[in-house]
């Protein structure tokens, strides 16, 4: 299993907002219990869909900036971006099933 790619304050706009592709942004922390159980869960979601979907994960501690312009006060936070706008938001943890089923509506067509 691949290292997840982490994206930063300063290539967030590069790597998320400007992308072709949907990006699911993880946001997480070293310390966040339910972060780390909803890992595993993000992995395999980024390998099932691959070629559709860029999955990358934001470390919370280091980069407040984009913490802030995106109100992220809780994690894990998981945003879907799609052409530069927040098209779903979930915070806390969630089973593979419910987060599946609030990104796939966003991934057709």
């Amino acid at each position: 299993m691949s290292e997840m790619q982490y994206v930063t304050d300063a290539d967030f706009q590069n790597e998320v907002i400007n992308s072709s592709m949907p990006v699911l942004v993880d946001f997480t922390a070293t310390w966040c219990q339910p972060c780390k159980m909803i890992e595993p869960i993000v992995k395999q979601l980024a390998e099932e869909w691959d070629g559709k979907v860029k999955v990358v994960k934001l470390d919370a501690d280091t980069n407040p900036d984009t913490m802030m312009q995106y109100g992220v006060m809780g994690i894990p936070t998981l945003m879907l971006f799609k052409s530069g706008e927040v098209k779903e938001r979930v915070t806390g943890f969630q089973p593979k099933d419910k987060l599946a089923a609030k990104v796939l509506p966003h991934l057709g067509g």
